[in-house]
């Protein structure tokens, strides 16, 4: 009987065709997810001299968010982040694991929005876990499983942009894996907040190239985030994309 199973695209698979349209709407929207960073960093006491992880890193966006003094240490599998239209086999893109460092050697390790993408995160775990000092934090934050993001994703975006959508979201099996690999979690909530533009249509412009909608018109992605997620209308005229994340934060031994 033949097998009709189909396979999840990986990461870097996925990013290789979507990371140069992604680059773009950091690029051109920078401040627009301003408050989905400080959320993140919000968990962790930074200090000048740390060195601080990021994985996966994407186009480096979390260093723009760093206290000054902090070594940003990004690790992305992906050239297509910062090398636009390179291939999946080029020579800049690295595999995602193993993690590039020696056992114990950064003050913490962030990762934002990028592990939902991967299908079995326990090996990831492991790696974080290996390369952390010890009482290191460890804080990721991705979408939640079953929540209007994930459905957002899975249906709106897959449907229209150019590779589909099926997130291995955040839950609460993720907390007992994380317990498993070495890590006390300290904290898992979901966090609200919004991204923000002057207008309606750089939301549509940022979230088509963020998400590499190419299938749907301007008009089509504002109703769907309008009817999916909600708009908030400033009295400016500014408005703010409702998004939010589940936030894991853990501490190593």
């Amino acid at each position: 009987m033949q097998d009709t199973t189909t396979r999840i695209a990986t990461y870097a698979e996925l990013f290789a065709q979507r990371g140069s349209a992604y680059d773009r709407a950091m690029q051109k929207y920078p401040h627009a997810r301003d408050a989905e960073f400080l959320q993140l960093l919000a968990e962790v006491e930074l200090k000048a001299g740390m060195r601080v992880g990021d994985v996966p890193a994407g186009g480096g966006y979390l260093r723009w968010y760093l206290p000054e003094g902090c070594v940003w240490e990004g690790h992305e599998p992906c050239a297509t982040f910062t090398n636009h239209g390179a291939r999946e086999d080029d020579p800049a893109s690295r595999p995602l694991l193993p993690l590039p460092w020696g056992d114990g050697e950064l003050d913490c390790v962030l990762s934002l929005a990028g592990v939902h993408h991967i299908e079995d995160k326990t090996e990831l775990w492991g790696e974080v876990r290996r390369v952390l000092k010890p009482a290191a934090r460890f804080v990721v934050s991705d979408v939640a499983e079953g929540s209007p993001y994930a459905r957002f994703l899975d249906g709106f975006v897959g449907d229209y942009n150019s590779t589909g959508h099926e997130g291995r979201f955040l839950n609460a099996a993720t907390v007992e894996e994380l317990k498993a690999c070495g890590f006390k979690v300290i904290d898992a909530r979901g966090n609200a907040y919004h991204w923000r533009f002057e207008n309606r249509e750089q939301m549509a412009d940022f979230a088509g190239g963020l998400f590499d909608v190419c299938k749907a018109t301007p008009n089509q992605i504002i109703e769907a985030i309008e009817r999916d997620l909600g708009v908030e209308d400033n009295a400016d005229g500014s408005v703010g994309m409702n998004w939010a994340l589940m936030t894991i934060t853990c501490e190593t031994a």
